[in-house]
C-alpha cells in the first residue's frame, strides 16, 4: 500500500521533480585490493555527499561508513582492504582534513591530519607499515606557512614528522600515488609549460626523484600505477589523438601500446587482481569499454547494452564489478558477467530502486540526432521527447566546454519532457566525446564562435523536421558559460524569424529565485556541495532550472 501511494504520488508534476532531485547518484567508486568489497561517495541520500561500501557478490545492502553535513571523498583503500582513507572539507572551503574510516567501525572517522588545515591537500595513500601517509600539500613543514608549490610529502601518524620527499619547482596539481608495494610515488609535474604535465617518480625515502614521462613541454601525460607496482600505466595527449603507454620501473623502458588516431580515449587503468588493462573511449558521445591485455595485445570489448557500462574489477570467473548509468538509470555500481547482453544481466548493488518510488520506465530515452552547422560540420545531440504532444521545445546547453553530454540520467531534462516539452541536448565544436579535433575546433573562433552556429543549427533542424515550432522554443543551461555566452548569439540570430522566445541562465538569474522557494518549502539550511554543481538543501539537491 505504501509503496502504491508513492508511485501515485510521483505521477504528478510536484512529486516527480522532488523524486528526480531525491534519485541518489554513486560517484568515484573503488574496489579493494582484495576484490571482495566496492565503497563510492553517494550524493542525494543524505545532508551532504557520504561513503558507502558493499560486498561486491552482492551479499548485502550497503553500509554508510560516514554521516556529515560536510562532504567527505572517498581517496584510497589501505594495503589490508579493511579501511579507507577519506577527505573532508568545512563548508565546501577544500581545506581537507585526512581520515581513516574502518569497515568494522563505521560512522567513526579517525583523523590523520589537522583540523581547519591552513593548506590544501591531495591525494591521501597510507603506506603498507601503516604508519606513514603520503599527500602533497602547499606547506612548508618547517615554518607551517603555505607555499606556493605543493610538495610531496610523507607524513610519520605517530612522531607527527612531516617529510619533503619532492618539491616541484612551480605551482600545479602534484596529486602523489603510492604503489602498492610501497616502494615509490608517482607524481606530476608542470615546471615546463602552464599547459603541460609531465610524470616524475619519487623513492619512499625521498631517493631518485625524476621525470620518467614527457610528451612534450606543453602536452599532458597521465601516469598510473600497475597492481604489482613494477609498471606504470601512461596516457599521454598528442596533437591528433591520445597514446596509450607501459613504462617498466626496473629497466627505465616505454612501450606504446595503442596508438591510433582514429580512437579517442578518454581514461584507462589497471584494477587490482587483475593483469588487462581497462580502457575508456567516447565514440560519438557513447561509452565504449574494452580489456586489453598488455602481454599479448589481445583487446576484449566489454557488454554493449544500452546505456554506459564501464568495468572497474574482476571479482570472480567471468565477473566484474562497474559502474552502469542511461537516461533512465542513474550511476550505479553493479556485478555483471563479460556476457552480459542487456540490463536485465546486471546486478546492482548500491540497490539504488528499492530507494524511490520511480522506476526506469517513469524516465524518457533520447534519440541521438544529427544535423550539418553553417560550415558543413555535422553535429550530433540528444533528443528527448514527450509521451504525448509537446507544447513547445526547450534546448539545454551543457557547459565547459570541455565536456559532453551523454546518454545519462538529468533530472532537469526528465522534469521538463514530462512536462510536455521536447528537450534537445546539442554536443557543439569544443565538446569531447568525438575527436581531439572537435574539441579543439572551439578555438578556432574563440568562445562566442561557430559553437554558437551549431546550436542554432539544431534548433532549425528540428524545425525543418517538424518536432520544434517557430516562437515556441526556449533555452538554458545550468553552468555559466552555457546560459550565458552561447545564448546570446543564437537569440540574436534567431531573432529574424522568430525562432527563439526565451533564454535564461539558469544558473544566475533563476538559482536566487528557486532557492528563496526551496527555503520556505523546506527550512532555510542550504550549503554548497564541492564540485557538484548542485546545492544542499534541508537533506535534498537543489538543482536550478528555468522554465
Amino acid at each position: 500500500m505504501e509503496r502504491q501511494l508513492a508511485v501515485d504520488w510521483v505521477l504528478k508534476s510536484d512529486g516527480y521533480l522532488d523524486a528526480l532531485i531525491d534519485l541518489p547518484t554513486a560517484d568515484r567508486p573503488r574496489g579493494s585490493r582484495d576484490g571482495r568489497w566496492v565503497a563510492w561517495v553517494w550524493y542525494g541520500v543524505g545532508e551532504a555527499a557520504d561513503i558507502y561500501v558493499a560486498p561486491t557478490d552482492g551479499s548485502a545492502p550497503p553500509t554508510r561508513l560516514t554521516a556529515s553535513s560536510d562532504d567527505t571523498f572517498l581517496l584510497s583503500w589501505t594495503a589490508d582492504s579493511r579501511s579507507l582513507i577519506v577527505g573532508q572539507d568545512h563548508g565546501g572551503d577544500e581545506r581537507v582534513r585526512l581520515f581513516r574510516v574502518d569497515l568494522d567501525r563505521p560512522l567513526t572517522m579517525v583523523p590523520l591530519t589537522e583540523a581547519d588545515p591552513a593548506y590544501y591537500i591531495q591525494g591521501g595513500d597510507l603506506h603498507p607499515n601503516g604508519r606513514w601517509l603520503v599527500y602533497g600539500a602547499n606547506l612548508d613543514p618547517d615554518t607551517g606557512r603555505e607555499t606556493e608549490v605543493t610538495p610531496v610529502l610523507r607524513h610519520d601518524l605517530v612522531t607527527g614528522e612531516r617529510r619533503v620527499l619532492a618539491r616541484p619547482e612551480k605551482a600545479g596539481a602534484t596529486w602523489p600515488v603510492l604503489n602498492p608495494t610501497g616502494t615509490h610515488i608517482l607524481y606530476s609535474r608542470n615546471d615546463r609549460h602552464p599547459a603541460g604535465r609531465q610524470v616524475w617518480l619519487v623513492g619512499i625515502d625521498g631517493q631518485g626523484d625524476r621525470e620518467i614521462a614527457n610528451v612534450g613541454d606543453d602536452q599532458k601525460v597521465f601516469g598510473f600505477w600497475f597492481p604489482d607496482g613494477q609498471h606504470v600505466l601512461l596516457l599521454a595527449d598528442g596533437d591528433t589523438h591520445r597514446r596509450l603507454g607501459m613504462w617498466e620501473l626496473e629497466s627505465g623502458k616505454l612501450r606504446w601500446l595503442i596508438d591510433d588516431p582514429q580512437r579517442y580515449i578518454e581514461a584507462a587503468y589497471v584494477p587490482d587482481l587483475s593483469d588487462q588493462i581497462v580502457v575508456i573511449e567516447s565514440r560519438e558521445a557513447r561509452v565504449r569499454a574494452s580489456l586489453l591485455d598488455w602481454r599479448t595485445g589481445i583487446e576484449v570489448f566489454a557488454p554493449q547494452i544500452p546505456g554506459n557500462l564501464i568495468p572497474l574489477a574482476p571479482v570472480g570467473p567471468d565477473q566484474w564489478i562497474g559502474v552502469y548509468f542511461s537516461s533512465s538509470w542513474p550511476s550505479d555500481l553493479v556485478r555483471f558477467p563479460l556476457g552480459a547482453s542487456s540490463v536485465e544481466d546486471l546486478t546492482s548493488l548500491t540497490r539504488v530502486w528499492e530507494m524511490t518510488p520511480l522506476t526506469p520506465e517513469d524516465m524518457v530515452s533520447p534519440e541521438d540526432i544529427r544535423w550539418r552547422s553553417v560550415d558543413g560540420r555535422e553535429i550530433q545531440g540528444w533528443l528527448y521527447r514527450p509521451r504525448g504532444e509537446a507544447v513547445g521545445t526547450i534546448v539545454m546547453v551543457h557547459g565547459g566546454p570541455t565536456y559532453h553530454s551523454m546518454d545519462m540520467l538529468d533530472a532537469q531534462g526528465q522534469y521538463f519532457v514530462r512536462e510536455g516539452f521536447n528537450v534537445l541536448d546539442p554536443n557543439y565544436r569544443g565538446s569531447t566525446g568525438f575527436s581531439l579535433e572537435f574539441r579543439e575546433a572551439i578555438k578556432e573562433d574563440g568562445w562566442g564562435g561557430r559553437e554558437q552556429d551549431d546550436i542554432r543549427a539544431g534548433i532549425e533542424a528540428l524545425m525543418a523536421r517538424g518536432i520544434a515550432v517557430p516562437g515556441k522554443v526556449g533555452i538554458t543551461g545550468v553552468p555559466r558559460y552555457s546560459c550565458q555566452v552561447p545564448r546570446t548569439r543564437v537569440i540574436e540570430t534567431s531573432r529574424p524569424s522568430n525562432r527563439l522566445v526565451a533564454g535564461l541562465p539558469s544558473a544566475t538569474i533563476t538559482f536566487g529565485l528557486i532557492v528563496s522557494i526551496w527555503r520556505k518549502r523546506n527550512g532555510s539550511h542550504c550549503s554548497t556541495s564541492s564540485g557538484s554543481g548542485f546545492r544542499f538543501c534541508g537533506g535534498r539537491h537543489l538543482m536550478t532550472f528555468a522554465m
